[in-house]
């Protein structure tokens, strides 16, 4: 396909159904899905409350200078504001800080690996990645175990998260406590949440509503893969886990020699599975708050809403000169989905307006999501 792949999952393969949920109570939007959580870590109170401190504590990188809150900053909905993060030690990635929101539902967890589909295993590569460094934890481990075993504050809740352990205080139960916090950032109130599923009519301007109806029409061809509750078709849940799409698409946004080529080390899917077909494949992430997560791409190449809709107007971007000059309207390996449209001022407003109505004030400041040390 020249637009993704799809994967059968069965349920067989990764454990995941029937998961226990113990003493958590998930308060899902209308409309949601239950997440999928493995049976090996299953939710509680105690583990997702370690997991918030864990999750804003600097301690918790190798030189004690940043937290998982560094790049993942909740008012803008959990993304850094950067074109690419910057780690523990001044290393800048090459890749956009994706988006936390409703991560508990991505079928793949990074822009272009299909193989990190679950929560504990990815969460190692910011942890332990050495190229480039992250958190940099790596032959830090037992330092960093001492900085939460002398805090009396972590002594007490890492017992209340692992009450049957002799030693609660290891790295296996900090990326449990870790992936269960961040399964709980589910966003579903958007005002255009309020308008679909709490049928209340007026939550959407007239000009959101133009939009929604531009984003969902086959002449924009938007929703083919931004689409379902999540904004994205790469989706997870208790109902889909026999059959999980994980898609990936080529946009036309580098065309470097004319053969479709993209930059070395940012060639998406193709660096996974070395075919030609795959290059320049990267995942549709979700929009949800998307209006907050400039800038935007897998590289952080483009600015704002405005530019990327012209882009995908275009069909493919050009650039004219430089490292990185070609024509991206050419790529051979270009989803179908992106063939260009032509938008008046007014439509381009109006799917701006629909973006911005998937900004959901109440997650950006929701007080269980947020900083515990604020």
């Amino acid at each position: 396909m020249k637009h993704g792949i799809i994967i059968l999952v069965f349920a067989s393969l990764v454990g995941l159904l029937g998961a226990s949920q113990t003493d958590y109570t998930w308060h899902l939007p209308k409309g949601f899905p239950m997440p999928v959580v493995p049976q090996d870590n299953p939710m509680t109170e105690a583990k997702v409350e370690l997991g918030r401190y864990l999750f804003y504590d600097k301690k918790l990188s190798g030189n004690g200078s940043q937290s998982c809150s560094s790049c993942h900053l909740q008012e803008l909905a959990f993304t850094d504001g950067l074109k690419t993060p910057v780690g523990s030690t001044g290393e800048v990635l090459i890749r956009n800080s994706p988006s936390l929101t409703n991560v508990a539902y991505n079928a793949t967890l990074t822009w272009a690996n299909p193989v990190l589909t679950d929560l504990e295993r990815h969460i190692l590569v910011p942890m332990f990645a050495e190229f480039p460094v992250e958190l940099g934890m790596t032959s830090k481990e037992t330092e960093i175990l001492s900085r939460f075993k002398e805090d009396a504050l972590y002594q007490e809740l890492f017992s209340q998260a692992y009450p049957a352990a002799a030693d609660p205080v290891t790295i296996q139960n900090i990326v449990l406590a870790l992936t269960s916090f961040t399964r709980t950032l589910i966003s579903g109130n958007s005002p255009y949440d309020q308008f679909v599923y709490q049928k209340n009519y007026d939550a959407l301007t007239d000009s959101a509503k133009r939009g929604m109806d531009l984003f969902f029409s086959e002449r924009t061809e938007c929703h083919h893969c931004h689409g379902g509750f999540n904004f994205t078709h790469s989706v997870i849940h208790q109902n889909n886990v026999q059959f999980v799409e994980m898609s990936f698409h080529n946009t036309g946004l580098y065309n470097l020699d004319g053969q479709g080529s993209y930059p070395l080390g940012n060639r998406g899917l193709f660096e996974i599975s070395g075919k030609d077909s795959d290059m320049g494949m990267f995942r549709a992430p979700s929009l949800r708050n998307v209006a907050l997560t400039a800038p935007y791409l897998h590289d952080g190449s483009a600015q704002t809403l405005e530019e990327v809709i012209r882009f995908y107007e275009a069909g493919g971007r050009v650039i004219t000169e430089g490292e990185y000059a070609g024509d991206g309207r050419q790529n051979p390996y270009k989803s179908g989905f992106v063939q260009g449209i032509s938008l008046t001022d007014q439509e381009r407003q109006d799917l701006v307006a629909f973006l911005e109505s998937l900004t959901d004030t109440e997650f950006l400041t929701n007080p269980a999501f947020s900083d515990p040390f604020r």
